[in-house]
C-alpha cells in the first residue's frame, strides 16, 4: 500500500503535545537532593519564589473574579462610564467599589445600596439628603447620582492618601504645629457642617482621611452613615438617638439627655488628645467603667508626652472635653482658640513623633490581642437603622449599670 511492510495506518493522538513548565521544571530542581543540584542556594530561592509568585497569581485571580462579580450587578449607564477597578467595602445593604471615569481615568469610589429593603432605603435617604446638601474641600464630595428601580450609585471623591495616624506613624517627623494644621482643615468642615444644622455623630481618627499621598494634601471628613440634619422646626435641633462609636461617645448622649451638634466638639477633643500624644483619653475594656469615665470627663496628661506639649494645647482639649456641653466651644470658638492660630504660624516645635508613634502602635498592639475595640458598637458600612438599635440596645443595657451607680 506504499507504506513500507505495514500497511496498518495508526491513528493520531487527541491529546495536545506535552509542553515543557518552567516552573515545573524549578519545582522539581528545587525538591532534587542538594548532591545534584549544581546550584542549590538558586534552587531554593526558584522554589520558595515560586510559591510566592503563585499565590500572588492565585490572590489576583481571586480579586478578578470578585470585581467581575460586582462589575455584573452594576446598572449599564454606570459601567459605560466607569470602570469598575477593586471592592473597597462593603455593608448589609451597600458595596462600595473603586472606579475610574472612562474618559479621564480619574479614580472615584462608588456606593451601591441596595433600596428594595425598607431599611436600605431609609439608609440611602437619608445620606443622599447631606451629601446632596454639601459642598466644601475638607469633606467628601458627591459627584453624580445614578438611581435604579432597587439599586442607588452614589459617585464619591476617592480619598487615596489613607488614615490620619497612619501617615503620622510613617512621617518621621511631627509637631503641634502639624497637628494645628489638621486641625484648621477638620474644624473647618465641622464648622462648615454645623452651619447646615449637620451634625456627623461619628468623628473619629478613622473617618478622617487625606485626599492624596502627597505632602500638600488635604484632609476630608467621610463616612456620613450616623450623621443628622436636624428637623429645624422652631429653632429645635436637639437629637435623641444613641449612637456613635463608644470612646468617642459625649456624655449626654450617654445619659440619654437631648444633644445637639456639641458631641462632634467632644469628638474632636479625643482626637486631639490622641493626636497630641498617641493615646486615648478614656479607655477601659469594660465598657460601664469607660462610660464613667467618660460621664465624670476622668483624664489626665500624664506620661510621655505631655511633659513637652503646650499648655495651650492642653487649654484647647479641656475645652472640648467639658461634661458641660454649654460650656464646651463651638467649631466657629474653636477656629479662633489661640493654641490653633498661634501654633499654626510657629517654626520651632518640639518634635512629638516618637511618642506618639510608639503610643499608637502599643495601642495597635493591644487591639489586635483584644476582640473588643471601638468598632464593637458598630460594624463599618452596615445599615444605619440596624446600627443604630444595636448601638442604642447596648447603651441601654450598660447604662442600667452605670445608673445604678452612684460615681455622679
Amino acid at each position: 500500500m506504499g507504506c513500507g511492510a505495514s500497511s496498518k495506518v495508526l491513528p493520531e493522538s487527541m491529546e495536545p503535545p506535552l509542553k515543557k513548565n518552567p516552573y515545573y521544571v524549578k519545582l522539581i530542581r528545587a525538591m532534587v537532593p542538594v548532591q545534584f543540584c549544581n546550584e542549590p542556594v538558586k534552587c531554593k530561592s526558584e522554589f520558595w519564589g515560586l510559591q510566592e509568585e503563585t499565590k500572588k497569581d492565585r490572590d489576583i485571580e481571586a480579586k478578578n473574579i470578585q470585581v467581575a462579580r460586582y462589575r455584573a450587578k452594576f446598572d449599564p449607564r454606570v459601567t459605560a462610564r466607569y470602570d469598575i477597578k477593586a471592592l473597597i467595602g462593603r455593608g448589609s445593604f451597600s458595596r462600595v467599589v473603586r472606579v475610574e471615569h472612562r474618559a479621564t481615568r480619574q479614580p472615584f469610589a462608588i456606593k451601591m445600596i441596595e433600596t428594595r429593603a425598607k431599611e436600605g432605603r431609609e439608609v440611602c435617604e437619608s445620606e443622599l439628603n447631606i451629601l446632596r446638601r454639601v459642598s466644601h474641600h475638607n469633606i467628601i464630595q458627591l459627584i453624580e447620582v445614578f438611581e435604579g428601580h432597587d439599586r442607588v450609585y452614589m459617585v464619591m471623591e476617592l480619598a487615596t492618601g489613607g488614615e490620619l495616624f497612619d501617615r503620622i506613624i510613617t512621617k518621621g517627623s511631627f509637631t503641634e504645629r502639624d497637628a494645628t494644621k489638621v486641625l484648621q482643615m477638620v474644624l473647618d468642615g465641622i464648622n462648615y457642617l454645623h452651619g447646615l444644622g449637620i451634625t456627623h455623630r461619628d468623628l473619629k481618627p478613622e473617618n478622617l482621611l487625606y485626599y492624596h499621598p502627597g505632602a500638600d494634601s488635604k484632609i476630608l471628613v467621610t463616612d456620613f452613615g450616623l450623621a443628622n440634619a436636624g428637623n429645624g422646626k422652631c429653632g429645635d435641633w436637639s437629637m435623641r438617638t444613641i449612637c456613635g462609636t463608644p470612646e468617642y461617645i459625649a456624655p449626654e448622649i450617654i445619659l440619654r439627655k437631648p444633644y445637639s451638634n456639641a458631641v462632634d466638639m467632644w469628638a474632636l477633643g479625643v482626637i486631639t488628645y490622641i493626636l497630641l500624644s498617641g493615646s486615648m483619653p478614656f479607655e477601659d475594656e469594660n465598657r460601664t467603667r469607660l462610660y464613667r469615665l467618660i460621664i465624670k470627663g476622668k483624664y489626665s496628661y500624664s506620661g510621655d508626652p505631655w511633659p513637652s506639649v503646650s499648655n495651650l494645647g492642653k487649654d484647647f482639649i479641656d475645652r472640648l472635653l467639658n461634661v458641660d456641653s454649654n460650656d464646651r466651644l463651638t467649631a466657629k470658638d474653636a477656629i479662633q482658640h489661640p493654641w490653633i492660630k498661634t501654633m499654626a504660624a510657629s517654626s520651632s516645635m518640639k518634635n512629638l513623633h516618637r511618642s506618639i508613634s510608639q503610643n499608637l502602635k502599643r495601642r495597635v498592639s493591644s487591639r489586635c490581642q483584644s476582640p473588643k475595640s471601638e468598632h464593637s458598637m458598630r460594624s463599618g458600612h452596615s445599615n444605619k437603622s440596624r446600627r443604630m438599635r444595636e448601638i442604642m440596645e447596648r447603651n441601654l443595657r450598660y447604662q442600667a449599670h452605670v445608673l445604678s451607680s452612684d460615681v455622679f
